[in-house]
């Protein structure tokens, strides 16, 4: 399908195994071209069809099995959705290079403030760290799509580590190196594992430091000896990246809730932490670990990584 220049969109039908077999084929398609599968099991977790993609699941209601009345509605519905995707494309991009960043709730003020910075020469994609972020990030710096990575918010390695809801995958990092592009990363979030509700939340981690997010949304301090375990696992990865690689540490606080008088303010897991990446990321001369006696959210912490970027994009 990629190969041919007459497709202009992908719909599928399919009740239990048909989109196993339509969205796996759906999935290996570029972002932006428009994708419609109608399913009886698009109203459950979707999240095996979709992943990292850009597909439209739709609820069949009843079964495939033949045409009654609500499927002819339905299956109306799902031919003028792709119509209308097709038939008003996108308008095209405006030609600057485009950057990946990574960004949680409780970075959201450097991340933003970079991306201010870089906006009038970039066209900035910001992406939710939750598992899914990263991954689609990294889709997109596979695919030839990012002219670089800005990757403030390095937390879902915890989940990985630690079992949390919002993982990485083993692969984290693995873009940046495969592709050499250039990379700006940071500890942002590095200090919470991500649970849902209260009660969902593992036994044995019962009696840890626990912050309510919200109501569907519990997050867990790390501990110094996981921070430690986080900082090797980053740094190893990075050592991997032969292309132009910065690492800022924000000496005085990664996230929101880790700053002095906050909830997760914890001086010495955040000094494990920083030990450990400095220790196990390997430098060279294009490789660099560079402390920054900032906030993660400080405007000046922002202004480093911006020039950070753009030192290494220069060279």
């Amino acid at each position: 399908v990629q190969s041919r220049g007459d497709i202009s969109g992908m719909i599928g039908i399919g009740g239990g195994g048909g989109p196993s077999i339509v969205t796996s084929a759906m999935r290996t398609l570029p972002l932006g071209l428009p994708k419609v599968m109608v399913s009886t099991l698009a109203s459950g977790d979707t999240a095996p069809y979709v992943d990292v993609s850009d597909i439209v699941m739709m609820p069949s209601v009843t079964d495939m099995a033949g045409l009654n009345r609500l499927s002819r509605i339905v299956l109306h519905n799902a031919a003028q959705a792709i119509s209308g995707m097709v038939g008003n494309p996108a308008p095209s991009a405006d030609g600057k290079p485009s950057l990946g960043l990574t960004m949680f709730g409780v970075t959201t003020p450097c991340v933003t403030a970079i991306a201010d910075h870089l906006r009038a020469n970039y066209d900035c994609m910001v992406f939710h760290a939750t598992g899914t972020g990263g991954r689609t990030m990294e889709k997109l710096a596979d695919s030839g799509l990012l002219a670089g990575i800005i990757d403030i918010t390095t937390t879902e390695v915890c989940d990985l580590l630690f079992g949390g809801v919002l993982p990485a995958t083993q692969d984290r990092f693995g873009a940046a190196a495969r592709t050499k592009l250039p990379y700006v990363g940071s500890a942002g979030a590095l200090d919470m594992v991500n649970f849902w509700a209260p009660p969902t939340i593992p036994e044995h981690y019962r009696g840890r430091l626990l912050y309510e997010h919200n109501s569907n949304v519990t997050l867990m301090r790390t501990t110094p000896d996981e921070c430690r375990k986080i900082g090797e696992w980053i740094g190893e990865k990075l050592s991997r990246c032969e292309g132009p690689v910065r690492f800022l540490i924000p000496e005085k606080g990664v996230s929101a809730l880790d700053i002095d008088g906050g909830a997760f303010f914890d001086p010495e897991a955040d000094a494990a932490l920083f030990e450990a990446i400095e220790r196990t990321i390997r430098p060279t001369a294009t490789r660099i670990v560079t402390r920054l006696p900032l906030h993660i959210n400080d405007p000046e912490f922002a202004r480093a990584a911006t020039a950070a970027f753009l030192d290494i994009v220069k060279k």
